[in-house]
């Protein structure tokens, strides 16, 4: 699997797919990325650290993500992450992160600011339609105002093509999002191992009305597939 990119465009910055423990609510109904994921952290630590050593800092901005929380990242790569970016000059590093696990994003903010970096912190919403973010999604976000989940966050993911969703409804996620956070991600939803199937005339309505709309806008990246931010897909020879 690929585990390092580049993104060029909108925010440029490298990313890092890591791997941990494994998510630990592993209840999203869409996603099967949680099986990335290994009790070994001796393995997890020597995998991350070959993809770490890729890091150049040529932009200043370091994503990483771990089909999970930052929480189930090892200390010893958490604290190779902290050394990195010290060493590469980077000065801000993005995270993501479950609801769940907001009390954590605290201490790691102020971690990485004794270094002198930045931290940003992503959660995936998918939809601020609370009804249908839990009880088709089961994503165990509990509170339902979109103000107090971004008390925590920075950045939103959203989810995009599924049955029921409709341009009003898609378009309103979106400027909730650029309301409330600093940068927003659609993601279009792809076949996949779940009972969760992709809606195609949702995602024509989204490609059709909306696409055009925000496919320029600086803080809004979207992804048609899952690995157009270039990790994720087979590793390149």
């Amino acid at each position: 699997m690929e585990r390092y990119a580049e993104i060029t465009h909108k925010n440029p910055r490298e990313i890092l797919l890591l791997r941990g423990s494994g998510c630990r609510w592993k209840r999203c109904a869409f996603c099967d990325y949680h099986l990335d994921f290994s009790p070994d952290e001796d393995a997890n630590y020597a995998l991350n650290r070959r993809e770490i050593q890729k890091v150049t800092g040529k932009y200043r901005k370091l994503e990483v993500i771990n089909s999970g929380s930052f929480v189930d990242l090892d200390r010893r790569t958490m604290e190779l992450l902290r050394r990195t970016c010290v060493e590469k000059h980077i000065e801000e590093i993005h995270f993501e992160c479950h609801y769940i696990h907001r009390g954590a994003i605290r201490e790691l903010r102020q971690s990485f600011a004794k270094s002198g970096v930045c931290v940003k912190v992503k959660i995936g919403v998918e939809t601020f339609d609370a009804d249908y973010r839990e009880r088709v999604l089961h994503k165990g976000i509990g509170e339902r105002e979109p103000a107090r989940i971004a008390e925590d966050f920075d950045e939103v993911c959203l989810l995009f093509g599924l049955r029921g969703q409709t341009q009003e409804s898609m378009r309103r996620d979106i400027e909730t999002g650029l309301l409330y956070f600093e940068r927003v991600c659609v993601n279009i939803m792809v076949e996949n191992t779940t009972d969760i199937r992709p809606d195609p005339d949702v995602a024509a309505v989204f490609m059709e009305k909306l696409y055009p709309v925000y496919r320029l806008d600086e803080r809004v990246d979207i992804l048609l597939q899952n690995t157009d931010f270039g990790v994720g897909g087979e590793e390149k020879k």
